[in-house]
């Protein structure tokens, strides 16, 4: 995080500090924080979300060839371009009328746990615990670090370090053990990613139909050498970012306001059932019901709905302070969807991308993201949705849904309980995360790291699958297919920071409208024409501060924590400034070494 520090005029009793941090990057466009800060109250007044890079896949999938699809919208990101690809497929089993086979089903499955290991590892430990670490605490909070100086970790038998702020020092950058451990452990997953989809991040053997990966017993073999060397990293992660995050709530009451905002969450869905999913519209709730992490909207705690049908329709995307003309009088490409139901102008399939560039002004237009909602038709309200960062909401949807059930993962309505097999020094262990009573930003950061578990679990599921249906003498892992001339479809499924979902339109055997909708839109979405904040403006607006800096050696660290358990696409180079002034100081940049100033 290259920090630019800019010395402001001295503040006034009660007046406000401009503060930004622009650009975050790595996002799906640039990523920028803009804040005025009361110190006197300790308290954010105000924020804005903004993204000032404009990228127009909806505008240039025109025309394509829909087998291109997946190819193409791999490229929207750097990181999770696979999880493009997945949700592209099964956009594309739903328009052409096909299933994959069982085994390339299975092949997919387990492709993505190991991508979700490898981002949330990388993310968490390389990423987010910079903010948590001994040389950032130190700088930002030393009256925290001292009293993890003396306070015992409580699972220390399981991690192995003795005292918190022993935790705090291996996640220094460069430096830190589990840090650079972390690194070793991404590699792993990545290679387990590569075994089953070709190649990271952008798939080479992954189509609408099935994979073109070669089912053998050697092939599943050497995923699960190398997943036995995760799991017990995996049992010790969890322990320690729980033993870090409890203690946060001790040592600074008052931490829970932090990126704090009322329970609004949308999870997608993943991990297809091969035994259940035919990637048809009409039977979508029942195989959306049976995937291993249940799709599902909650609101301040209560299940809304889990099926993916009332999901699709219910999408909305305003225009609100973004750099677009509206396009409701143009013509719509789905009046009704394949069970007859009627789909609303601002629905995906009926969006036309119009882009009018401009001036940013925070009174009116200031972000090329659009602002996707919800729409609750018990309230009539238009949603703000956010996804947790991903895991939050995967994990809060799948532990209410009570719908999985298998002997690694099991949702309980309240909790989820996965269950880990013994490893290389470590028992097998069954680990529980629980329905927390905030949707903040210590429980999205708490959440990523049980999620690497989830999937973990779920991957050990999905090889003895496998296996035994190669033992069978089951090969099949592709079906043939024919391209419509005129057709519908929609994928859903979670990108490692949330709800993912494509929708396409086929006419004339060429892809006539393509949208695809990733989290960052709904997590970075600016203010909607109702003046509803997106979620990134949401928690960081009103929230207090707890750094002990003043302005002049303000690190705006309790910002970056709300802003970055969202995950915002592996963001690897920040700037602050202050007010008007000079460059005083860069303090550091943790992206490996890589000097983004």
């Amino acid at each position: 995080m290259a920090i630019t520090e800019r010395q402001p005029a001295p503040a006034e009793p009660g007046q406000l500090v401009e503060m930004s941090w622009d650009p975050i990057t790595r996002i799906i466009g640039n990523l920028g924080i803009y804040t005025k800060i009361d110190f006197v109250n300790r308290r954010v007044a105000e924020c804005h979300s903004t993204s000032s890079l404009f990228r127009g896949y909806s505008v240039f999938m025109r025309g394509k060839d829909p087998r291109d699809a997946g190819f193409i919208t791999s490229r929207i990101c750097g990181i999770c371009g696979d999880n493009h690809t997945t949700c592209s497929v099964y956009a594309q089993n739903m328009a052409y009328g096909i299933k994959t086979p069982v085994l390339g089903e299975l092949i997919l499955n387990l492709g993505e746990a190991a991508e979700y290991m490898f981002d949330h590892t990388i993310f968490q430990d390389n990423l987010v615990f910079v903010d948590f670490c001994e040389a950032m605490v130190k700088d930002t909070n030393p009256g925290v670090l001292r009293r993890a100086e003396t306070t015992d970790a409580p699972r220390a038998h399981v991690h192995g370090m003795r005292t918190i702020a022993d935790i705090m020092r291996s996640y220094n950058p460069f430096e830190g053990e589990t840090y650079k451990h972390a690194l070793l452990m991404s590699r792993v997953t990545r290679e387990m990613f590569c075994l089953m989809e070709g190649r990271h991040v952008h798939p080479s053997t992954v189509y609408p139909g099935g994979v073109g990966t070669q089912p053998s017993p050697t092939l599943f073999t050497d995923y699960l050498t190398r997943l036995l060397r995760v799991v017990d990293w995996v049992k010790r992660a969890v322990a320690m970012n729980d033993d870090v995050f409890d203690f946060w709530y001790e040592a600074l009451p008052g931490y829970e306001e932090v990126g704090r905002r009322r329970i609004l969450l949308g999870c997608w869905g993943a991990f297809q059932n091969p035994e259940v999913v035919d990637y048809r519209y009409e039977t979508m709730n029942e195989w959306g019901r049976a995937m291993y992490v249940t799709p599902g909207i909650v609101v301040d705690g209560e299940l809304v709905t889990n099926d993916l049908v009332d999901i699709n329709l219910g999408i909305r995307i305003l225009l609100g302070s973004s750099y677009y003309e509206d396009w409701v009088n143009e013509e719509p490409f789905v009046t009704r969807d394949p069970l007859g139901n009627p789909v609303d102008m601002r629905h995906p399939w009926n969006q036309t991308t119009l882009p009018v560039p401009q001036k940013r002004d925070f009174g009116d237009k200031y972000s090329w993201v659009m602002s996707p909602r919800w729409y609750d038709r018990r309230s009539g309200e238009h949603l703000a949705l956010d996804t947790g960062g991903g895991p939050f909401a995967r994990l809060y949807v799948t532990a209410l849904s009570n719908l999985v059930d298998t002997p690694y993962v099991r949702s309980t309505g309240s909790s989820v309980q996965i269950t880990l097999p013994k490893g290389e020094s470590l028992p097998e262990t069954t680990l529980e995360w629980r329905i927390p009573q905030w949707s903040n930003a210590i429980e999205r950061n708490r959440a990523r790291v049980y999620f690497v578990a989830y999937a973990a679990a779920m991957a050990f599921h999905f090889i003895e699958q496998a296996m035994n249906r190669v033992r069978a003498g089951d090969q099949k892992v592709f079906q043939d297919f024919d391209v419509p001339d005129e057709a519908i479809g929609v994928g859903f499924h979670e990108a490692v920071r949330g709800v993912l979902s494509h929708h396409l339109v086929i006419r004339d055997g060429k892809i006539a409208n393509y949208h695809p909708y990733p989290p960052t839109p709904w997590n970075a979405s600016p203010r909607d024409h109702f003046g509803t904040p997106g979620p990134y403006e949401d928690a960081v607006q009103d929230m207090p501060i707890f750094e002990e800096n003043g302005p002049e050696k303000f690190r705006g660290v309790d910002i970056m924590r709300a802003v970055r358990s969202f995950d915002p696409c592996l963001p690897c180079g920040v700037h602050m400034y202050l007010g008007k002034g000079r460059e005083l100081r860069k303090i550091h940049s943790p992206m490996f070494g890589a000097d983004h100033g």
